[in-house]
Order: structure tokens, then C-alpha cells, then sequence
């Protein structure tokens, strides 16, 4: 049986699904169309291919800003969570790859490659189509799944198909970019054309050969920076410079186009299992479950006189009455209201949010760290109140404040509190002061998660006011 090696590419930032999506938290950590995130469906699906071959644990490929959301969300789906290598900066994802292919060579499995963020709904027909190219992959062939699409769409790209080389494998002739909506509609009737899926089969070592051929200076920058890196608790952490030197380029471009181009080399197999990348609000409801009326809801929301309309309330009531055809998005710290023929505009909202110097587009009101989360509950001149939420047995690092004071409020749970050189322990309704330049720490030593108030005062309230002097999480003088 085929050792098959899953590798899930998640350093995606879903801006087009923004308000739920940020760059401290994008689309793979949200659950948007089950109580599960789509990177926890991602690895469930592989459950799905074990008659096929001999799964390993999969290999995530990961910002390094998201390695502790990665891990978390692994853990509590009941997937190993110590195989996740660490992009220090962004290069796309011939980079990723070439990381992932770096670190399993020795062993060279045909690789599974999978983006983080995709829906795939009818888990047995893509279990189908995986075990329809393995042994091609095994042989050396680069296989690539082909949507079969259900309408002219031009938001993808589309793969055109040649003959036939078995009864579930055609050869791949080119790869085509997103096309206008005639010439989408030509392909669609022509039934030789598939949507370009993004996931791919091959070994290890063909990827580095390929690399090697087609960019080699991607594939010797990533190459030093992967030998130089070393393990960091769950995580594999590469040379931030070296990483940084190599060009940024997507598997596409570096290879799979001028790949296609000799004959043989590549195969695609038909996927038709209810797939979507969500790549804008309007493709979620399009996945959605539909009431009477076609609207997609989700949350406290009340509809009259509404028709096809995705609605996605958080925190509030929300009420639509006599619209069509609208996304409306709220969450704690913003509202969108868009047009589905204007999905794809969202990105205008995080450009202009970053232009300004705003934190929308990059966090949540909730914020969430290795040790649990915090939500900013108020704040105004020299002070800001918030609530910390920190999980059983976890600690905030050792650290200190040079502009301001804090006062700890214990509203459940049991906090450990380090202030200089006492250790002491504050139950429910009990208080605590930490003044200016003190050392300190705070410990959930209970078996219930603790929470806190934390009243903060001074000059100067920012994120970045932290001096860390130990930390179970290895952040000092890093963020996150």
C-alpha cells in the first residue's frame, strides 16, 4: 500500500470574507458551515482515504503569526499536532511546498496537497478521485483534481483536459486564466474543461526536481533556509532571512504551467464532490443551507419579506426586512452590507482599513493568544478595560510594563499571581494591583478556564509594551 503524505497549506488571509475573516484570524480557523473550521474539515477529510493508502499525520505549512491557532484547533479535532512547519513571511505556495517536500524526502511519500480553506461536502467521492491517481503519482506523474463545474463561473481558473488515460484520468493539456463570462460559458458546454481545484499528487522528490528545474532560485533559498532552521516546541522554525530571499510564486506558476506544457507529464481526474473555496461571501451562500425564502442565516436573525440573502449575526439581533440578494455580516466590532454581484468588492473595505493605520482589518475584538484570549471590553484616554480568558494549567509569559499599571479582578476560576518576588493565589471576586515596572505573571493552575478583568492605566497602552523575561511559549521578543 502507497505511504500518502497530507499536506495542508495554510497561510491564506481571507480578506474577501471580511468581517469574519482577519488577517489574526482568517477563514481556516472560522467554522462557516458546520460547528467545525474548515482547516479542521481539511484534516477530517483525509480520515476518509485510509482503504487508499497508508495515511501519515498531516503536515501543515503555516504563518508563523497563526502556528498557536493551528496546534489548538488540531488538538481539539484529534489530530497530531506536532508537524507543523513555520513560514516566518509569506512567499506563496511553490515556497510552502518546497518546505513541506524538504521535510519528508527521506521517506519521499506521494504528497496529498491540500489549501487549508476549501469545502469539500461528499467526502466519499473525493476519497474516490484520490485513490484514482495515486498509483500515477506513485509512478511519477504530477496529478491535479479538475472540478467538474456546474456553471460558467469566471472567478476560477479552468484546466482543459485531453484524452483519456484510463477510465477516471485524462491527460492535462493547459491551464487557463479566469476567463470573461462567454468564453466561461464556452467552456462549460464544451464539457472539456474542469475549475482549477488547487490540490495536487505527487512525490516528494518530483516536487524538488521540478522546483529545482523550473525555479531554481526558489528551490535554493528555500533549501538553506529549511537547513537552517531549528524545532521549536510543536513547530519547525526556518531561517526568517533565508526564507525572506526566496522570490514569492504559487505552485501554478512555478511549475504546474510550464509542466503542462510537455506532453505525458501531468494528469487530471474529475472531482465532483460539492467543492468551493469560498473565496467571497457570495460563494458561502452558495454552499449555505437555504430557508424557504433562499436565504442563508445564520444566528439571532428575524426575515420578512426577504429572498436570497446571506445573513450572519454574532452578537446581535438582526433584522432584514423586503431586501434581496444582500450579504449582510455582523460581528462585535463592525456590520458589513454588500450586494452579491459585489462579493468580490469586500477587499476594497481591508485596503482602505489598512491605508488608515485601523486594527479592523487585523483583529477581532477577541483576540486570541497560546494562553487563552482576550476582548476588549472599553477604553478611552490613559486607560482600556478587558477580559481575559485563560485555559486550565496554561500561563502568560513573566513579563513587565514600562508605561502601564494593571489591576486584576477574578470574575471565575482561580488565578496564580507572580508579582516580583511573591506568589499568591486570588479565587473568585478578589483583586490584585500591578504597578508600573513591576515583574509579573499570571497562572489558570484550576480545572476551569479563569476569568479576568483587567483594568489597564498609563501613558501608553499598546500591545508591543510588553518585556517578556520567561514564557512557556517561546515568544520573547516575538509576537503573538
Amino acid at each position: 500500500m502507497n505511504s500518502l503524505q497530507p499536506v495542508i497549506l495554510s497561510g491564506g488571509s481571507g480578506t474577501r470574507l471580511w468581517p469574519l475573516s482577519r488577517r489574526a484570524y482568517p477563514k481556516q480557523f472560522l467554522a462557516l458551515i458546520d460547528d467545525t473550521s474548515l482547516l479542521q474539515s481539511t484534516a477530517a477529510r483525509l480520515d476518509s482515504l485510509g482503504d487508499a493508502a497508508s495515511v501519515q499525520a498531516p503536515l501543515i505549512v503555516c504563518n508563523e503569526a497563526h502556528r498557536f491557532l493551528v496546534a489548538e484547533q488540531l488538538r481539539a479535532s484529534g489530530h497530531a499536532a506536532g508537524n507543523i512547519i513555520l513560514e516566518p513571511v509569506g512567499r506563496n505556495t511553490a515556497p510552502a511546498l518546497t518546505l513541506a517536500a524538504l521535510d519528508v524526502v527521506d521517506d519521499d511519500p506521494v504528497m496529498i496537497v491540500m489549501p487549508a480553506d476549501h469545502v469539500v461536502k461528499d467526502v466519499a467521492a473525493f476519497a474516490r478521485a484520490v485513490s484514482a491517481g495515486l498509483k500515477h503519482a506513485a509512478a511519477g506523474k504530477v496529478v491535479t483534481f479538475g472540478i467538474v463545474p456546474d456553471s460558467p463561473q469566471t472567478g476560477f481558473g479552468y484546466i482543459r483536459a485531453g484524452a483519456a488515460t484510463d477510465a477516471q484520468t485524462f491527460a492535462l493539456e493547459a491551464f487557463v486564466e479566469k476567463p470573461d463570462r462567454q468564453t466561461a460559458e464556452s467552456y462549460v458546454s464544451s464539457g472539456d474543461y474542469f475549475w482549477n481545484s488547487g490540490i495536487f499528487l505527487l512525490r516528494a522528490s518530483r516536487w524538488l526536481e521540478l522546483i529545482g528545474r523550473f525555479r531554481p532560485d526558489v528551490a535554493a533559498a528555500v533549501r538553506d533556509a529549511y537547513q537552517a532552521g531549528q524545532r521549536d516546541l510543536d513547530f519547525y522554525r526556518v531561517d526568517q532571512a533565508g526564507f525572506a530571499a526566496s522570490p514569492a510564486d504559487s505552485i501554478d506558476y512555478a511549475v504546474m504551467e510550464p509542466l503542462s506544457r510537455e506532453a505525458g507529464e501531468c494528469l487530471v481526474v474529475p472531482l465532483d464532490a460539492g467543492w468551493s473555496d469560498i473565496g467571497a461571501w457570495a460563494a458561502l451562500w452558495e454552499v449555505s443551507e437555504h430557508d424557504a425564502s433562499g436565504n442563508a442565516v445564520h444566528g439571532d436573525v428575524l426575515a420578512f419579506d426577504a429572498q436570497n440573502n446571506l445573513l450572519h449575526a454574532q452578537h446581535r439581533v438582526l433584522a432584514a426586512v423586503g431586501v434581496q440578494d444582500l450579504i449582510v455580516v455582523e460581528t462585535p466590532d463592525a456590520v458589513l452590507v454588500a450586494h452579491k454581484d459585489h462579493a468580490q468588492d469586500v477587499k476594497r473595505v481591508t485596503q482602505y482599513l489598512d491605508e488608515q493605520g485601523r486594527c479592523e482589518s487585523e483583529f477581532h475584538r477577541r483576540v486570541h493568544r497560546p494562553w487563552g484570549s482576550f476582548e476588549g471590553v472599553d477604553m478611552g484616554e490613559r486607560f482600556q478595560v478587558k477580559r481575559l480568558t485563560v485555559t486550565p494549567g496554561a500561563s502568560l509569559s513573566l513579563q513587565m510594563h514600562h508605561h502601564r499599571a494593571e489591576h486584576w479582578i477574578v470574575v471565575s476560576g482561580t488565578a496564580r499571581v507572580t508579582c516580583d518576588d511573591k506568589e499568591f493565589l486570588l479565587s473568585e471576586n478578589q483583586s490584585t494591583y500591578i504597578p508600573i515596572g513591576t515583574s509579573h505573571r499570571l497562572e489558570n493552575p484550576g480545572a476551569i478556564p479563569l476569568e479576568i478583568i483587567e483594568v489597564q492605566s498609563g501613558s501608553y497602552l499598546g500591545e508591543d509594551d510588553i518585556v517578556r523575561f520567561e514564557d512557556v511559549y517561546n515568544r520573547s521578543g516575538r509576537k503573538g
